[in-house]
C-alpha cells in the first residue's frame, strides 16, 4: 500500500511538473523569441507603409516633423526619421546655420556661394542649452568660420567647422564624426592618399555665419536621440561614399548597441513633390510592455493545456487521497492561522502517517522560530520607515516650490497685480530650476547608489583644477567680500577629473554659504608620500556634533532652518560622499579653531 502511494504520486507530480516546465522553456527558447521578432517586424513595416502614404506626403516644417515622429514614436515604440536623396534629415529649417562664402581654396566656383549647414551633424542640440562653462561657445551671427570637406557629387560635404583654419584641428571645432571616421576607413582602399583626393577633392572654405536658427519647444526632442541622428549620419557616409549599394530597394538590418538589440529599416521614397529620398527607423527589440503583450498572446496555448491537466489531477486527487487528507487541511488551516496548539493523531504507518507526522514537527518548528519571524518584521517595519521618510522629505521638498507656482498662477490667472507679471513669471522660473536642480541630484545620487555605475579614472593636476574652479567662484566671493587663501602644489593624482572637480565645488559652495561676510576661505593641497589631501576651511561658526554626523544625509542642511531659500538641494554632500566611496579614498568633516574644514585624498599618479 505504501509503495503503491508513493509510485503513484511520484509519476503523476513528476509527469505533469516536467511536462509543465518543458512546455515553458522550449516555448520560450525556440518559438517565443522567433515570433516576437517576427510580428515586431511585421508590426512596423505595416507602420511605415501607412506613414510613407499619409505622413510623407504633406509638406511640413521641422516642428510639424518633431510631432509627426513623437506621434510615430509614442504609437509603435519605433524612431522615424525623412532623409533627402544626400542622406541628410528633411525639415531641419529650424535647426541649421547659413553661411557665406567669401574664399575658397582649391576651387572658385563657392566663392560668393551662402550654403545652409544642418546642425545636427556637428553638434548636440542641448549644448545651446546647457553650455559647457568652461568653453565660449561660439556659433553665432555674424562670426567668421572655416571648413573643411570634401567634394563629392558636386557637393560640398563638409567634415569640420572652426572660427578659423588654425581652430580646425582644435579640441571645440564642429565635426561631423560619422564622415571622418568613413574617410579614415575609405582612404586605406587606395593605394595613395593622393589617389583618394583625385578621387574626392578636399575643399577649404571661409566665410561668415548670415543666419542661425535653434529649434524650441517640442521642436527640440527631434535633435536628442543620438543613437537615431548616428544611425543616419552612419548611412549618409555608406551613401555618399557608394558603400551602400541596395539604396533602390526596402533593407532591414540588425544594430546593437550597449547590448541593446535593435532593428533598422531603410526604404527609398517619394516626397509630395515627387522627390527622391530615404525612409529610416529603427526600433528596439527589447521593450517590456510590447513583449510582456505578445507573451500574453502566446501563453493563451500553455495555459489552457495546463488547466486541462490540472482538472484531470484534481479530479483523481479528489477521489483517491481527499478523504485522509481532510483533517490535515483543517490542522494547516489552523496553523496558518498561526495556532499551533492542535496535533495530528497519527494512527497509519503509510505515506499519510508519515506526513502527518512531519505537519506535527513542522508545527513545532514554526513555533520555534515565530519570534524570530516577529524579529524580522520589526526589521522590515523600521527599514519601511526609513523609506517613508525619505520620500516624506522628497515630497515636502517638492511641494513648495509647486505651492509657490500655483500660488502665481492663481494671481496670473486673477489679473490682480498685473504691473508684477514679469516678477511673477520670475519667481516660477525660479521655482522650476530649483525643481530641475532637486531631480537631478537626486537621479545622480541613485545612479551612484545602483551599483552599477562605472567610474572611469584617469590623471590629472589637481592644482589647475581647483584654480579653474576658484576662478569660476571668483564673482560670488567678491559678493560676499570673502578673501580666499590657496596653498596648491602641482601633484598629479588619479580619479575622474568631472566628479572630483563636483566635489570640490559642492565644499567650496558649501563654504561660500556659511562663510560670514569680509571671512576668509582657505584652499590647500597637501604632499603626503603616495596620496595627496585637498582641504577647505571657511572661518565663521562651528558645527555641533549632532550636526557632523548627520551631514553627509540626504536632505540634511546644516542650517537650523534647514529651508530651502537658504540655496542648495540638500544632496551636494549625499553626492559628495558617494563620489568618493567610489575612488576608494578617505574624507571627512571637522571644525577647527576658527571655522569648519572639509577634506578628503587622492592618490597620487605612479612616477616611472
Amino acid at each position: 500500500m505504501k509503495r503503491g502511494i508513493v509510485l503513484r504520486l511520484f509519476l503523476l507530480t513528476s509527469g505533469l511538473c516536467l511536462f509543465l516546465i518543458a512546455a515553458i522553456f522550449v516555448g520560450q527558447t525556440v518559438f517565443f523569441e522567433r515570433f516576437y521578432v517576427h510580428q515586431k517586424v511585421k508590426d512596423v513595416k505595416t507602420a511605415l507603409e501607412a506613414y510613407e502614404q499619409g505622413s510623407l506626403q504633406r509638406e511640413v516644417d521641422g516642428e510639424q516633423a518633431a510631432k509627426l515622429e513623437q506621434d510615430f514614436y509614442e504609437r509603435y515604440n519605433t524612431w522615424v526619421a525623412p532623409l533627402d536623396a544626400m542622406g541628410y534629415l528633411k525639415y531641419t529649417d529650424d535647426f541649421f546655420m547659413e553661411i557665406k562664402l567669401d574664399q575658397v581654396d582649391g576651387d572658385s566656383a563657392f566663392s560668393g556661394r551662402t550654403i545652409k549647414v544642418p546642425l545636427y551633424s556637428f553638434i548636440n542640440v542641448e549644448d545651446f542649452y546647457n553650455p559647457n562653462p568652461f568653453k565660449e561657445p561660439w556659433i553665432k551671427e555674424g562670426q567668421g568660420i572655416a571648413i573643411e570637406g570634401l567634394l563629392m557629387n558636386d557637393e560640398l560635404v563638409i567634415q569640420r567647422m572652426g572660427r578659423s583654419v588654425a581652430n580646425l584641428r582644435e579640441e571645440n571645432q564642429l565635426e561631423n564624426r560619422q564622415m571622418v571616421n568613413k574617410e579614415y576607413e575609405v582612404v586605406t582602399r587606395y593605394a595613395s592618399p593622393n589617389e583618394y583626393y583625385e578621387r574626392y577633392p578636399g575643399i577649404l572654405v571661409k566665410g561668415t555665419i548670415t543666419k542661425l536658427r535653434i529649434p524650441e519647444g517640442a521642436a527640440v526632442s527631434r535633435y536628442t536621440n543620438q543613437l537615431l541622428l548616428e544611425r543616419i549620419q552612419a548611412f549618409q557616409a555608406d551613401l555618399l561614399y557608394g558603400d551602400d549599394p541596395n539604396t533602390d530597394a526596402g533593407r532591414i538590418m540588425d544594430y546593437e548597441e550597449n547590448h541593446v538589440k535593435y532593428k533598422i529599416f531603410m526604404d527609398p521614397v517619394q516626397d509630395a513633390g515627387g522627390q527622391p529620398g530615404y525612409l529610416l527607423a529603427v526600433t528596439s527589440l527589447q521593450p517590456v510592455n510590447e513583449a510582456a503583450g505578445m507573451i500574453k498572446d502566446y501563453y493563451i496555448y500553455i495555459v489552457a493545456a495546463a488547466v486541462l491537466l490540472v482538472l484531470l489531477v484534481s479530479f483523481y486527487y479528489s477521489r483517491q487521497i481527499t478523504r485522509p487528507l481532510l483533517r490535515i487541511n483543517r490542522t494547516a488551516q489552523q496553523m496558518a492561522a498561526l495556532d499551533f496548539s492542535e496535533k495530528i493523531p497519527v494512527t497509519t504507518h503509510d505515506e499519510i502517517g508519515d506526513l502527518s507526522r512531519s505537519i506535527n514537527e513542522l508545527s513545532e518548528r514554526l513555533h520555534t522560530h515565530i519570534v524570530r519571524l516577529e524579529q524580522d518584521i520589526e526589521k522590515e517595519k523600521q527599514l519601511e520607515h526609513t523609506r517613508k521618510e525619505f520620500i516624506s522629505t522628497a515630497s515636502h521638498e517638492l511641494k513648495t516650490p509647486l505651492s509657490v507656482i500655483q500660488s502665481c498662477l492663481s494671481v496670473l490667472k486673477d489679473g490682480i497685480a498685473s504691473h508684477k507679471r514679469e516678477h511673477y513669471f520670475r519667481a516660477m522660473e525660479n521655482e522650476v530650476q530649483r525643481m530641475n536642480l532637486l531631480i537631478g541630484d537626486m537621479l545622480e545620487l541613485a545612479k551612484y547608489e545602483s551599483g552599477t555605475y562605472n567610474m572611469e579614472m584617469d590623471a590629472f593636476y589637481i592644482d589647475i583644477l581647483i584654480e579653474r574652479i576658484c576662478a569660476k567662484l571668483a564673482a560670488d566671493m567678491e559678493k560676499k567680500q570673502l578673501r580666499l587663501h590657496s596653498s596648491l602644489q602641482p601633484v598629479e593624482v588619479i580619479g575622474n577629473e568631472l566628479r572630483i572637480e563636483q566635489v570640490i565645488v559642492n565644499f567650496l559652495t558649501n563654504a561660500l554659504r556659511y562663510t560670514p561676510e569680509q571671512e576668509s576661505i582657505f584652499v590647500t593641497v597637501t604632499d603626503e608620500q603616495d596620496r595627496v589631501k585637498i582641504s577647505i576651511e571657511n572661518k565663521g561658526g562651528h558645527i555641533s556634533d549632532e550636526q557632523l554626523e548627520k551631514i553627509w544625509d540626504r536632505f540634511y542642511r546644516g542650517e537650523p532652518s534647514r529651508q530651502r531659500s537658504t540655496g542648495g538641494t540638500g544632496l551636494g554632500l549625499a553626492i559628495s560622499k558617494k563620489i568618493l566611496e567610489m575612488h576608494g579614498v578617505p574624507y571627512g568633516v571637522m571644525n577647527t579653531r576658527d571655522g569648519v574644514l572639509f577634506y578628503f585624498y587622492l592618490h597620487k599618479k605612479n612616477v616611472g
